[in-house]
């Protein structure tokens, strides 16, 4: 998935600004599909319209400049449901985590358990995030992920303290 599709998505959804779009990429977990800026959902919206994918319209504001609010035209949503019946490419996850994990062995004694700490409670709190809201105001789509996100990071968290003590050994052993 490209930031263009993921528009399309949210624009099947209802109207939105540029920055409700980006909003929803911060606070609804869009961010787990793919990254997105500013200086990508704006050209790829642009584009959009261009192609006659989405529609654009200004709503005038108090004391603020007019405000782009765009909307998915039947072409788009009709490019949007292609898109989705295409072959999946291969899921990617990068992880800072993963990779300082990767050389444990060489981090000062403490800071194996710090990293793994600070890991636990970041996803402890995505956890709680996930769990959060009215489960009957989603639709089937939404419930299904979010049950997923969330099963992901119950297991996630049972790894980690399961094998947190062994870290901390390797880590007090490498350091003799």
């Amino acid at each position: 998935m490209d930031v263009r599709t993921i528009c399309l998505g949210i624009l099947t959804r209802g109207d939105a600004t540029g920055y409700e779009i980006k909003k929803l990429f911060e606070e609804d977990g869009y961010a787990f599909f793919v990254e997105a800026s500013f200086g990508s959902i704006y050209p790829a919206l642009n584009r959009l319209t261009e192609e006659g994918l989405v529609s654009v319209r200004e709503e005038a504001q108090t004391k603020r400049p007019d405000r782009k609010v765009y909307s998915i035209t039947p072409a788009g949503r009709q490019a949007f449901l292609a898109s989705l019946l295409e072959p999946l490419s291969e899921d990617r996850y990068r992880s800072p985590f993963l990779f300082a994990m990767l050389f444990c062995d060489l981090l000062p004694q403490g800071s194996v358990e710090r990293v793994l700490d600070d890991y636990i409670a970041h996803a402890e709190r995505k956890l709680t995030q996930l769990s959060e809201g009215n489960p009957e105001t989603n639709g089937k789509g939404e419930r299904f992920v979010r049950d997923f996100g969330r099963t992901m990071y119950v297991a996630m968290l049972q790894y980690l303290r399961e094998h947190r003590s062994e870290f901390k050994a390797e880590a007090l052993k490498a350091a003799e």
